[in-house]
């Protein structure tokens, strides 16, 4: 089996008996089912479907049509922007908010095992093992989640002192047997964590003890893997909360209670500087980066929708400050656009035949989106006002009331339900626990945002330093002597 169906994909995730806990209860397989998970569940058999639709087929199948999109390994610049495009595609399934549609994670997957011979540096099984997680995902169009950050106990790099250490926080490599590594302590944050076929456990970059390097994947249930989940937010009326009720991933800790990795699921092992290089040298940040900003070229493409259509039914197109507003969103429109495009066209074929789309657009294009969605969320509550706070729902339209709302909350040309619909779903993407999340999500995606600058602003050097000396050039070949001005013009 190389590319699944979405029925199939909820038949496995429903055989899955991860250890998840939500809200003081430990539930332990039927995901498929609860009412916390089914729903993005159901969201994420979808797009596999998607897969198979004869009209999609070309762009979200690999080439030769033995699995999807997400694992194809891109060697020319046609295949970066073929991939670009399937990643559009199914994130309009889902109005771009769905963080962690499959191809996120199994792109890293995949950056990886095309990088094989980057960790084979360290000894040939670690590249045959990353491979050998390549195939098994291949095989089973398997999904995952992943982790690479530790728990903070303060804003320091480290934990205080006196700290009894023999009860890790960060999750750690605590021994080591013939069978693998035996791994103990908590990381942070799968998203999706307990849903997904596997989980993906990348190196922390914040401590440099050789305890805490390592890469490995393993399956969800593993013995001792557990998933403390936040309470979720997933609604039951589609109407009144649109996007709430399809598509709640939900966030979780991850602790790991001496957990035993087998050494052929382990690919980064104590290696600092593999470990430092691990997602500069790969290409494995520049492609998270590019599956997200093209995710957030269609989130962008949603809001907009949902700012016109307002814009629409309220009948306030007329206003030049209304106008500006819309004229904003369609500025971080292109935006995006044009950061993905940069990306795609400097893209370069790395030392593993892979081609990387060029990562200094895609850094840029992060911290704009950073500080830009917050913005585009404020301009949609700014157009709806106070319609999102008086907003009726489901249930008044199936009672008494319903001609008098029908009288008093139509649009300009829409029903009363038509509009109450479309303020809910603009209520759900700003102004819900899930809004507000999406919103939170967006500004730290990638990290803090001062960091995500700083970054930017030290990958930069090469280019500052050639536009610094094109300045100096410049300065050093003005005249010295002073421009003589003719004074003829002034008789």
């Amino acid at each position: 089996m190389a590319m699944t169906t979405g029925d199939k994909y909820l038949k496995r995730i429903a055989q899955l008996q991860s250890e998840v806990w939500l809200e003081g209860e430990c539930i332990r397989g039927g995901l498929t089912k609860h009412a916390a998970f089914r729903s993005v569940l159901q969201a994420k058999a979808k797009l596999y479907d998607m897969v198979q639709e004869p009209s999609h087929q070309s762009l979200l199948q690999s080439s030769d049509h033995t699995s999807n999109f997400t694992f194809e390994m891109p060697r020319t610049k046609e295949d970066l922007v073929k991939r670009g495009k399937a990643t559009r595609l199914w994130a309009n399934e889902a109005a771009g908010v769905l963080g962690r549609s499959p191809d996120y994670v199994n792109t890293i997957v995949t950056v990886l095992a095309a990088s094989k011979a980057y960790f084979s540096q360290a000894g040939v099984e670690y590249g045959e093992n990353i491979q050998g997680i390549y195939e098994r995902a291949v095989k089973h169009d398997y999904t995952f989640t992943h982790t690479f950050v530790n728990p903070p106990i303060s804003r320091k790099p480290y934990y205080p002192d006196g700290e009894n250490q023999e009860v890790p926080i960060a999750a750690k490599i605590i021994d080591e047997t013939e069978e693998g590594l035996v791994i103990d302590g908590a990381r942070l944050l799968a998203t999706q964590g307990g849903m997904t076929d596997e989980i993906l456990v990348l190196p922390s970059t914040a401590f440099v003890d050789s305890d805490y390097l390592y890469g490995f994947a393993i399956p969800s249930d593993t013995k001792g893997l557990r998933f403390l989940c936040r309470p979720s937010v997933c609604k039951t009326s589609v109407f009144d909360y649109p996007l709430s009720s399809q598509f709640e991933e939900g966030d979780a800790i991850v602790v790991f209670d001496h957990v035993l990795v087998p050494w052929s699921r382990v690919f980064l092992y104590r290696n600092e500087l593999l470990t430092s290089d691990l997602f500069s040298k790969t290409g494995a940040e520049a492609y998270m980066l590019y599956q997200a900003a093209n995710r957030q070229v269609v989130k962008t493409e949603w809001l907009l929708g949902l700012a016109q259509a307002l814009v629409d039914v309220m009948g306030i197109e007329q206003h030049q400050h209304v106008q500006g507003k819309i004229a904003e969103m369609i500025i971080a429109l292109e935006a995006m656009r044009g950061f993905v495009c940069s990306a795609e066209s400097q893209a370069q074929v790395n030392e593993f035949e892979l081609m990387v789309p060029k990562i200094e657009p895609l850094r840029a294009a992060v911290s704009y989106y950073q500080a830009t969605y917050p913005r585009l969320v404020e301009m949609l509550q700014l157009l709806g006002a106070s319609h999102f706070i008086a907003a009726p729902n489901e249930q008044d339209f199936a009672s008494p009331i319903a001609s008098q709302l029908e009288r008093f909350v139509r649009g300009e040309s829409t029903t009363a339900k038509e509009k109450t619909q479309l303020i809910r779903c603009i209520r759900d993407m700003t102004m819900t626990e899930f809004g507000i999340r999406q919103t939170l999500y967006e500004r730290y995606f990638f990290g803090d945002p001062i960091r995500v600058l700083s970054s930017l602003y030290h990958l930069y050097e090469p280019e500052k330093a050639a536009y610094r000396e094109r300045v100096e050039r410049f300065l050093k070949q003005l005249p010295h002597e002073k421009i003589q001005m003719d004074e003829s013009f002034r008789s």
